[in-house]
């Protein structure tokens, strides 16, 4: 007897508990559930269906339609690119900036002061500044005048993707360079000064010591970088426009004009679920990645 009342008064406690938990985490939950679980499913919705009035299903004709859409094959091209090429740049010029600010160098301060002040500047402010040094008579061509080179329209020519990256890096470094820089803070001096004692020399210890601590860090910026990487369409927007050059068409080009020139709901909802599907492969093979190379520290 007494067994079983101590087994229901546990029980109890429990029910306490969780009643309590859901109390606190309920609001959070239920926030979720309204603003994200349920439009992105009323997305799936309309990705399957024929029109806004005509909600007969229609299977996977909206993705293959926009599959062989020729401005989103663009769209998908240019984002790669842009992705492909940005990301790792930020990741690892922050992880070079760290390390060389974890180190004895002279205005260490103002260096990052320098790479974190694009953080607390508007956007409209930084694409004034980028228009005023890209334009066809910005301050760029006046500098490569002086040395014979003819004026180049960089938001419309094949240096285009420069630019932006550019943009990107410039905007994003300095708060990727302060994550890494706590990392780094956060590895045992023990290991590296019996790696030191051992011998082992500075390029030992950055990818057999250093980069394993910072692997956790390295997820957590790369999969930033990414979320980043696709919301560069404000930037290029107020740069250019709805259809900028073909080199700067991302596929947010693509889902903002489907939404606000066409009003094509089921094409904007289809490239919206490939994308998200995209990423999400990428965050979870990210993840295996990590796990696999940073086992040994967490063990």
């Amino acid at each position: 007897m007494k067994q079983a009342k101590k087994i229901w008064n546990g029980v109890n406690v429990k029910i306490r508990d969780f009643l309590a938990s859901l109390c606190f985490s309920g609001p959070s939950f239920l926030g979720m559930l309204i603003f994200f679980v349920a439009p992105f499913c009323v997305v799936i919705y309309y990705s399957f269906i024929a029109g806004a009035l005509d909600h007969s299903f229609v299977g996977l004709k909206n993705y293959i339609n926009v599959w062989n859409n020729g401005a989103f094959q663009i769209a998908v091209k240019n984002t790669a690119v842009f992705s492909g090429l940005s990301v790792p740049l930020a990741v690892v010029l922050a992880v070079a900036l760290a390390l060389m600010l974890e180190c004895r160098i002279p205005f260490k301060s103002q260096f990052r002061t320098f790479f974190l002040s694009p953080m607390m500047v508007p956007v409209a402010s930084i694409i004034l500044v980028w228009q005023v040094l890209f334009h066809s008579n910005g301050v760029i061509n006046e500098f490569l005048s002086v040395f014979g080179v003819k004026a180049i329209d960089w938001l419309k020519s094949d240096y285009c993707m420069v630019v932006v990256i550019t943009l990107f890096l410039w905007k994003n470094l300095g708060y990727n360079m302060i994550l890494f820089m706590a990392a780094l803070n956060n590895i045992p001096k023990e290991l590296l000064e019996v790696a030191e004692v051992e011998g082992a020399s500075k390029v030992y210890q950055f990818f057999h010591i250093k980069l394993r601590y910072l692997s956790p860090t390295v997820l957590f910026v790369t999969i930033l970088s990414i979320i980043n990487s696709f919301k560069v369409f404000r930037e290029i927007y107020l740069l250019s426009g709805d259809y900028p050059y073909e080199g700067l068409y991302m596929l947010q080009h693509f889902m903002n004009n489907m939404y606000n020139k066409n009003l094509d709901y089921q094409r904007l909802s289809a490239s919206a679920i490939m994308l998200a599907i995209v990423i999400i492969a990428l965050i979870a093979l990210l993840f295996a990645i990590e796990n696999y190379f940073g086992k040994d520290v967490e063990g």
